[in-house]
Formats: C-alpha cells, structure tokens, sequence
C-alpha cells in the first residue's frame, strides 16, 4: 500500500515538473486544492522525516541487517525528496498556501528544522567505496542537502503569501523561529557556495559547478530566494508591527549592509527599499517587545506522531527490516518492475537537462543496454567493460 501511494507521489512530482516547464501548472494545483491534498501531503513529508530521523539511525546499526538491495530503503528516503519537490513546484500560487490551512504550521516547522541543518553543514571527508549501510547514509546526507535547498523555496514561497497566512503562522514565522535572523546567516555562511582548490563553486541544478571569475558575483537562483524572503518578512507593515526588533535583532539584520553592494542591487532592483530600511533601523531605537497576552496556534503533527511511538523506534525498525526491507528474489523482481514504469525512462530522459553520459567514460553517450535499457553506453567497449558490474541490476530490472 505505501509503495503505491510512493508511485502516485512520485508520478505527481514528475508532472509537476512537466506542466511547470510547459507553464501549465494550473490543472495539478487546481486537483491538489478540489481533493485537500495539500495538508495530506506535508503530513507524509512529516512522517518520512520522523523516520529517517528515528528509525534509519537504528536500520544502519543493526548487525544482523544485511539486505538483498537497499534500493527499497533509498525509495523511502526518496520519498521526502518528491514530496518537496512537488510541494516547490506548487507553492508558487497563493491557493495552494490557503489550502494548507492549519497543517502550513507544521510545513513552516519542517521548513525551519531543514535550514538549521543548512546553516549547520559542513564539508565532510567522503570515504572513496563506501558500503552499505555507510553508502545509504552517504545518499542520505547528500538528499538531505537538497531536501534543505527546496525547502527554502518553500518557505519563501510561504513568505509572499503572509496575508493569507492563519493567524499563528506569522507570529511562529518570526518570533518563535527568529526567521529573519535564520536567513541572516544563510547570507553570511551561503552554503550553496564553497571555495576548492583555489575555485569558487556553487550548487545548481542539482549539481556543483566551477564559476568562471567573471560570474562569480553573478546571484544565483538560491541566493535570490534568501533575499526575496527577507524582502517580504522585513518590509511588510503586518511583519514590522508583529516582529521584536530588540537589541540583539537589529544588530543581525544591520549584517546586511554589508552584502547590499552596488553589484547585487543592481540585480535585484528591490533591495533598494531593503537598503533604506535597514539605514532607518540603524538610526532609531527598536521598541520593546510587547507583552500582551498572546494565543498562539501550535503545529501538531510532528509532536503527535512523536508522542504515539515514544520508545518503539527499535521495535519499528526490527518490524520493517522482517516485513518490508528483506524482500525475497521474487519479490525483489516485482518491486523492480513497479519502480521501473514508475520511473519511466522517457519521462525522465524529458526533465534531464543534460545529454546521457557514458557509465564508463563520462563522455556524451548515444547508446543505451537494450535489456534494461537503464545504463548508456558510447561504444559497444565501455559496454562490455561494465558488464560484470552491470549484471546483477540488468538481471532484476530485466
């Protein structure tokens, strides 16, 4: 049953995609809004994140877990990457984030949890063959970073629509979280952006890549959502009254100055009034935070799914391992065979950016294994040179 309910995320995420690049979006967030989706979605995204925050930990440290492939372990760590990624691609319309109601709570909370990891990362020494279940835990460091990168679209996303947010939203936004002060120290630390062997490197596109000296002051796409963010929680009248700029505040929003060069303003025409603003605020003295009394509407998700499963984590994990994560051959075969129209090659071939490369070589491929027709190859050599590694995979898909 979870598996079906991962192919109709997965085939939603994947026309989702498809109409945003058409421009035809309206007729998938027209569905999600008719059949109240959207809070049934950020609900499972909820639940994934628990379990691989819970449960994958103890998968990983049990001895006696040796899987057959762990290909159905990555499906579920998948599943939160689609999630978003659908979530990204319709938070854009200002239904849709009406149609989160309550649950656009618990979405500012997961929001919240995934830039604290994005501020904290690190770069990390990357052992050179992994196995698994250290492997598994590579990919799911790697999906973490970009699960972090689609959630800051969504909550910037979230952030053009505080007028139609519920009431406790804002008010969690930017004084439960400190928001402002959270998107200061991604425009400090940028971590989309790192410095190798003398080269500036930025993440896109789902990939790093070398910048040219003449682009390197060239905003990127994320480091326009940081600032569009900031735009809309900093100089919107219902943002300034509600947020506390007390001491502390002020001298971390005051950090911007220094980034609002000529260079950056001259892209981004608006943070002029970001500029004028933060001048004001330089001079003036923040008033004190109000006391009165406040109601304010809490998310319940992540804590009631918490609270239901206190101290069963192992017993969870020991569950899934015997019922879902040893699968027998046969059984293997079948799943195979879902993922493989689930994942449709044409479709997939349709959202790459690139021309396929060669498994083998890395050059531009043209050729592609007729069995499973999974791997691409450019000359019948590299084919046969891969072919002992390839056999098992071909075999199952096949």
């Amino acid at each position: 049953r979870w598996l079906r309910q991962h192919e109709y995320v997965e085939k939603l995420n994947m026309h989702g995609i498809l109409s945003a690049s058409a421009g035809q979006e309206q007729l998938l967030t027209e569905l999600l809004v008719t059949h109240a989706k959207i809070p049934v979605l950020i609900g499972e995204l909820i639940s994934v994140e628990i379990w691989k925050r819970k449960i994958f930990p103890v998968l990983c440290e049990l001895e006696d877990f040796k899987p057959r492939s762990t290909f159905p372990i990555y499906v579920v760590l998948q599943h939160e990457a689609s999630i978003i990624n659908l979530l990204e691609t319709v938070f854009f319309f200002k239904e849709i984030c009406e149609s989160a109601e309550d649950s656009i709570l618990d979405l500012i909370d997961y929001c919240h949890r995934q830039l604290i990891l994005l501020v904290a990362r690190s770069p990390k020494a990357q052992a050179a063959d992994p196995v698994p279940p250290q492997e598994l835990q590579k990919q799911a460091e790697m999906m973490e970073f970009e699960i972090s990168l689609k959630a800051l679209s969504v909550l910037r996303f979230i952030t053009d629509q505080v007028d139609s947010l519920p009431p406790g939203a804002l008010t969690r936004m930017l004084n439960t979280h400190n928001l402002p002060c959270l998107l200061v120290e991604l425009v400090e630390h940028c971590p989309w952006s790192c410095w190798e062997a003398g080269e500036l490197k930025k993440f896109e596109n789902g990939m790093w890549h070398v910048v040219p000296p003449e682009d390197q002051v060239k905003m990127t796409k994320l480091d326009g959502q940081v600032w569009l963010a900031l735009l809309n929680v900093l100089l919107s009248p219902e943002c300034q009254r509600k947020y506390h700029f007390n001491d502390f505040n002020k001298s971390q929003l005051l950090k911007l100055r220094a980034f609002l060069t000529d260079v950056l303003i001259d892209q981004l025409p608006n943070l002029v009034e970001m500029q004028r603003f933060l001048s004001y605020l330089a001079v003036t003295e923040p008033a004190p935070p109000k006391k009165n009394l406040i109601l304010e509407q809490v998310p319940v998700m992540w804590d009631r799914i918490l609270k239901k499963n206190v101290g069963k984590w192992e017993a969870i994990a020991k569950h899934q391992v015997k019922h879902a994560f040893s699968p027998t051959e046969e059984e293997l075969k079948l799943q195979a065979r879902r993922w493989a129209q689930t994942y449709s090659l044409d479709m997939m071939e349709a959202l790459a950016a690139d021309k396929p490369r060669c498994r083998v070589c890395g050059v531009e491929a043209a050729k592609r294994c007729s069995r499973c027709r999974n791997e691409w190859y450019c000359t019948r050599a590299c084919q046969v040179q891969h072919w002992q590694k390839h056999k098992p995979a071909c075999n199952l898909m096949a």
